[in-house]
């Protein structure tokens, strides 16, 4: 009886293993194909999650959902966990004006419409203000991904866009934060007051630790064994996420807070490349379990919503990336830039509707958020790979070439590099780009140049494994999968 019932439990095992491997297979093939038009993998994985779904009946195989919950828990905590990491202090608090200036008129206009639209549907008011969550925000993790991918990275625009993700990232925390205490539907005024200064105590802790704490934190993390030093991020994050939890503040805001404290860190860059792979698998998980929770035949009763939240969407930004335009002294066809890449939705919509469906709130939320970044993730790298081709008709645009000596050098160095990472260029010649040496369009590596450099490389090797590690460390940090 024994030996049968281990049995049974190996060979359930073994089928469980068999349909995650399949999927994730299949998310592989999709995948591959979605990058030969450019496609984010974020909605690659909600359509394998889809069509393996039991509501799709369409995969032969029936998938462990509740096994897979667990692991995209993780998902959830690191992708916020990264967001934090990447957070760039200084960039926000040394252009702290011209971005919420830039940024915030384009979060309150894009919340305050996306709210009225909202209580426009009729779910209810707390539905309102999730719908206005997943409208007001674009995906960071998409974002950086299309600058790199479509070598914008040296454009005239690209440090207003990076700027305004990062007043976005600041958003997200402190609306998580409030939207928390909301959802969890208490009436009494001094409990929600209550519950709302401990969140408050816990992002200005959490930040002021960031700003100030980071040789501290330094001390106490550091260690050689990349084994340990993964360990020892990994539980944080996931404490810090149970943390956040237990406060009331969710625990995808705890595991961005810590996120942001060990990004102040002297070993911010090693974190990122360790726990990277760690964030892709996870991930694919969350995007995965969501996929499997959509209901196809809920698409019916949201699809008006959905279609009107995307035209809304896509007006509201290609108006307000022109408003930023004027607000940052750039082109029509630079603000054009802006807005197709500001156009892209995707995990925090997500995580929104998650969030809602724990807090009970009306189960259209669910499809409606689904069926809203399967299409604005698809439609936004779409409207990006075309923006300059649409916006020649406004004129030519302009590279950025360091000529004045108050230029952030370094910040130039790190673009050009993480752009000569993905292109193939010579870093040498992406030095000099970065420098302000020389153009851009004279740094066309010929294959006699780049043999030439292989050469000198190998000639000098410690100068070549340390350029190779800035090359790594640089292409890391602005090449996430999300």
């Amino acid at each position: 009886m024994l030996f049968a019932a281990q049995s049974d439990a190996g060979q359930s095992i073994g089928e469980e293993l068999l349909v995650l491997g399949a999927l994730f297979v299949i998310a592989y093939i999709l995948g591959r194909l979605g990058k030969l038009i450019g496609l984010p993998a974020i909605p690659i994985y909600m359509l394998v999650g889809l069509i393996a779904s039991p509501n799709f009946h369409f995969f032969p195989l029936e998938v462990p959902s509740a096994d897979v919950h667990l692991i995209a828990v993780f998902g959830l905590i690191f992708l916020l966990f990264n967001l934090g990491l990447e957070f760039d202090q200084d960039a926000f608090f040394g252009n702290f004006t011209s971005l919420i200036i830039s940024g915030g008129s384009r979060i309150i206009i894009n919340f305050g419409v996306g709210f009225l639209f909202g209580l426009w549907v009729g779910w209810g008011t707390r539905e309102a203000l999730i719908i206005a969550g997943m409208t007001a925000t674009s995906s960071s993790a998409i974002i950086t991904k299309l600058l790199i991918e479509l070598r914008r990275l040296a454009n005239n625009e690209t440090p207003t866009v990076l700027g305004i993700a990062i007043v976005e990232d600041v958003f997200i925390a402190i609306y998580l934060a409030i939207v928390t205490v909301i959802l969890n539907g208490k009436t009494d005024v001094w409990q929600i007051v209550g519950e709302l200064a401990i969140s408050f105590g816990f992002l200005i802790g959490m930040f002021v630790l960031a700003r100030w704490g980071g040789r501290f934190v330094s001390r106490l993390i550091g260690t050689r064994d990349d084994e340990l030093f993964t360990i020892v991020f990994f539980g944080l994050a996931v404490a810090f996420g149970g943390i956040g939890e237990l406060l009331g503040v969710s625990d995808a805001i705890g595991a961005f807070l810590i996120g942001l404290v060990l990004g102040a860190t002297r070993f911010r860059a090693r974190i990122e490349q360790l726990s990277l792979p760690l964030r892709d698998v996870f991930a694919a998980f969350f995007f995965l379990e969501f996929g499997l929770a959509l209901e196809p035949s809920q698409f019916g009763s949201v699809l008006v919503p959905v279609i009107l939240a995307v035209v809304l969407t896509l007006v509201l930004n290609t108006a307000g990336g022109q408003l930023i335009a004027v607000l940052n002294k750039l082109t029509p066809a630079e603000g054009l830039n802006v807005s197709a890449m500001l156009q892209n939705r995707g995990e925090f919509a997500l995580i929104l509707a998650t969030l809602a469906a724990g807090a009970g709130l009306d189960s259209r939320l669910t499809p409606f958020a689904g069926l809203y970044v399967l299409i604005m993730a698809i439609v936004g790298p779409i409207l990006a790979v075309n923006s300059e081709r649409i916006g020649g008709l406004f004129g030519r645009r302009r590279r950025r070439i360091v000529t004045s000596p108050n230029v952030d050098v370094e910040r130039e160095a790190e673009l050009a590099l993480a752009e000569a990472a993905m292109s193939g260029d010579d870093l040498p010649e992406a030095f000099e780009i970065a420098a302000g040496e020389r153009p851009e369009e004279e740094a066309v590596v010929t294959a006699d140049a780049a043999q030439t450099a292989d050469a000198a490389a190998e000639a000098d090797t410690e100068s070549a494994v340390d350029v190779e590690a800035v090359d790594r460390d640089s292409a890391r940090r602005r090449d996430p999968e999300y």
